[in-house]
Formats: structure tokens, C-alpha cells, sequence
């Protein structure tokens, strides 16, 4: 089952008061094809446990990774990521689009 928006803000609120850092990811953007509407989060904490979802494939797990620093850093940055039709499938992604997706930490 796919965790519900509010389910994902929740969590994010709750790693937070157990003292966990924690990023929270956004879907800013999307061109094309995407798996995920704008607006969708995926929240990460510093152990790398996840909740949620902006894309797939291997963008979620790029995601996850930038989130870690993210919370290494404080510092917030926007990814984006982009594949043509014809390689989306090798990247695990149903067809080709771009995703713009903003990471913050959570104070």
C-alpha cells in the first residue's frame, strides 16, 4: 500500500520529535510522463529509512541519497532528472519525462 500525503508529512513530524534528522522531498515540477503528480513527498531519515514517493526507479533511490546529505548539510537543493522514451525502461521508469523534486531538511 502507498503511504498517503498526510501519512508522509506525519512520519516526517514524528522522526523529527525523536530527535531523528530528517529531509523531506517535493515534487516541484514534472514534463512528460511521470509517476508521481506534483506536490507528492517522500520523507528520509539519516538511518535512510523512507516513507513515500516522488518517482521510481532509480530516481527514488537518487533521491534517498541526496536527502542524506541534505541532512548532513542543511542545506536545501532542487534535483532534476530527465530520460528519453527510448531508455526510460533500462532506468526502471515507464516511459521517458523530466521530474524537477526540491529537498529541505525538516527543523
Amino acid at each position: 500500500m502507498l503511504a498517503t500525503e498526510a501519512d508522509v508529512l506525519e512520519a516526517a513530524e514524528r522522526w523529527r520529535r525523536e530527535g531523528r534528522g530528517v529531509a523531506l522531498a517535493t515534487v516541484l515540477e514534472t514534463w512528460g510522463s511521470a509517476p508521481r503528480p506534483v506536490g507528492s513527498h517522500l520523507v528520509v531519515d539519516a538511518e535512510g529509512n523512507f516513507l513515500g514517493s516522488v518517482s521510481g526507479g532509480c530516481v527514488e533511490g537518487a533521491v534517498v541519497s541526496e536527502a542524506a546529505e541534505v541532512i548532513a548539510s542543511g542545506a536545501p537543493r532542487t534535483l532534476e532528472f530527465g530520460v528519453a522514451d527510448e531508455t526510460a525502461w533500462r532506468v526502471g521508469l515507464s516511459c521517458g519525462g523530466r521530474i524537477r523534486v526540491y529537498v529541505e531538511a525538516v527543523e
